[in-house]
């Protein structure tokens, strides 16, 4: 029998519906909390897949412990899903818009500084209103519309007095025009799962389902699937959520996800999400 390894640091509702269904498919689940692990580097291939499993779901909230642990869970020959390269990519915003806009998926315009006043700079050429986000981080924290001069200076300020040189990167993007919605779609492999719109709620314009943000089926049309698909391969593919927005010039993709959430997802949606998560990676495992 076949052994999945999940690798956690906090157990949450996608986790158990994964667990369930994935034993419900005929797998073996080793959960895996990747507070608790110690790793050897002098483990052999066959003693690390012995102690995990034929092929592991990485599904760590925190990135640089996903990110460590799947560094080295593939060094000793496991098949993580999803791999160092895509998790590395995924959980810096920086390092996804880079890959988009090379590989030309259309993304929102994005300015980089690393002190308040080049910040300042960078937004005289962007022009408010604006947004900046940490480039790292997930559920809408620390992302902050700045609607004009004063404001910016404030929310700037703020950031350079908080610890840990990750917030002294100001990552700042256009404020795009588009309805009170994005578009959440979930990917595996070369296939859209699942996509719904998500709704702000009154009085805020964050989209974040974890911020109160309500979920709507989406149609997926031919333009959505091929930027969505297109971003998917961009940045290594896999078990993802890409995040897109309507604007004036069409799709553009805003985010990608390495260890989606899909509740909201599948409260809404009329397809198995986790049994067709579970489907794929049974297909990878076969490999």
């Amino acid at each position: 029998m076949t052994t999945l390894a999940l690798m956690y640091d906090r157990i949450r509702w996608e986790e158990k519906v994964l667990t369930k269904t994935a034993e419900a498919g005929g797998l073996n689940v080793n959960r895996v909390d990747a507070k608790t692990v110690s790793l050897d580097s002098d483990w052999s291939i066959e003693e690390t897949r012995e102690k995990f499993g034929d092929i592991v779901l990485q599904r760590c909230i925190s990135y640089f412990r996903g990110l460590h642990t799947t560094a080295f869970l593939e060094s000793k020959g496991l098949n993580v899903i999803n791999s160092m390269d895509v998790t590395l990519t995924c959980g810096n915003k920086l390092l996804t818009t880079l890959k988009l806009e090379k590989a030309k998926v259309p993304t929102p315009r994005t300015l980089l500084s690393f002190t308040e006043d080049s910040a300042l700079k960078s937004l005289q050429i962007l022009g408010y209103p604006a947004v900046l986000k940490p480039v790292t981080g997930s559920w809408g924290r620390l992302v902050v519309q700045l609607k004009d001069k004063d404001t910016a200076q404030a929310m700037l300020e703020m950031r350079s007095r908080m610890e840990g040189s990750l917030n002294q990167i100001f990552y700042i993007q256009e404020m795009v025009e588009r309805p009170p919605r994005d578009i959440r779609t979930i990917v595996a492999g070369d296939h859209i799962i699942a996509a719904l719109y998500r709704y702000a709620p009154e009085g805020e314009w964050r989209t974040n389902i974890s911020t109160g943000g309500k979920g709507e089926i989406c149609k997926v049309t031919g333009e959505l699937e091929d930027v969505v698909l297109r971003a998917a391969e961009t940045v290594g593919g896999g078990l993802l959520g890409v995040d897109a927005m309507e604007s004036p010039e069409g799709i553009l993709v805003h985010e990608v996800n390495n260890t989606v959430e899909f509740k909201g997802a599948a409260s809404v949606c009329d397809v198995d999400i986790p049994g067709a998560i579970i489907e794929y990676i049974l297909k990878q495992a076969r490999r």
